[in-house]
């Protein structure tokens, strides 16, 4: 089973803040992703400016594509995008529209499921469309209401799409402890946002992070 990767979110609502965590924990990142708040405030351009700073990592607009696919996906890529999200919600023509767009630039599409909507018959679908990533998520939303947990449910849909082919994500607050959870799963990609770009050290806790990876993907 392959180690997954780590991936830095930085949902800051300005570039230099984002940029601050990044610069000091870049040597365990593997994929950065430019976060929606931060893609909402500062346009593409914090895309453009993260590919000049880092251009041998994978990067991920997490513009969330709901709509507009080809239009959206075309000028994400030629900001610098390595991978562009599109929401689960999104019509399967938006979808086939930005596997194209995404095959055309040799990028990838990343499906974000919401905590609510799954759908294995339109995830094959997906898939079958060129998709090569999904997320499993634990929604912000649901962590402010005190659910913290991840649950049988939660690793038996990574198992589910994984089957199909896809490269699973999981992120939501997750810390090192969290990736127990998963031991034996095919998780491909960990995303840790505040567990990193709030730490006193980010380096240290994206350290740590790889080093809890290693631990339960040995």
């Amino acid at each position: 089973m392959t180690r997954p990767r780590l991936q830095i979110a930085l949902d800051k609502t300005d570039l230099p803040s984002a940029l601050a965590p990044l610069q000091r924990a870049a040597s365990q990142i593997d994929i950065i992703e430019c976060g929606t708040l931060l893609v909402l405030a500062e346009g593409l351009r914090a895309v453009r400016e993260i590919r000049a700073l880092f251009p041998d990592k994978p990067i991920l607009a997490d513009i969330r594509i709901a709509e507009a696919g080809k239009l959206l996906s075309q000028m994400a890529f030629e900001a610098g995008a390595s991978l562009v999200s599109v929401v689960a919600g999104a019509s399967m023509n938006t979808v086939r529209q930005v596997c194209a767009v995404a095959a055309k630039y040799n990028g990838e599409v990343q499906i974000e499921l919401s905590e609510e909507w799954y759908d294995a018959a339109k995830a094959r679908m997906w898939r079958e469309a060129g998709a090569q990533h999904v997320i499993v998520k634990r929604s912000r939303d649901r962590e402010a209401a005190g659910d913290l947990s991840w649950g049988a449910d939660d690793v038996a849909r990574v198992d589910e799409l994984a089957a199909m082919g896809f490269t699973v994500t999981i992120t939501g607050g997750v810390t090192p402890a969290d990736l127990q959870t998963f031991a034996g799963h095919p998780v491909g990609i960990v995303i840790a946002g505040r567990a990193i770009i709030a730490a006193d050290d980010p380096l240290a806790a994206a350290t740590e992070l790889q080093q809890a990876i290693a631990r339960v993907w040995p």
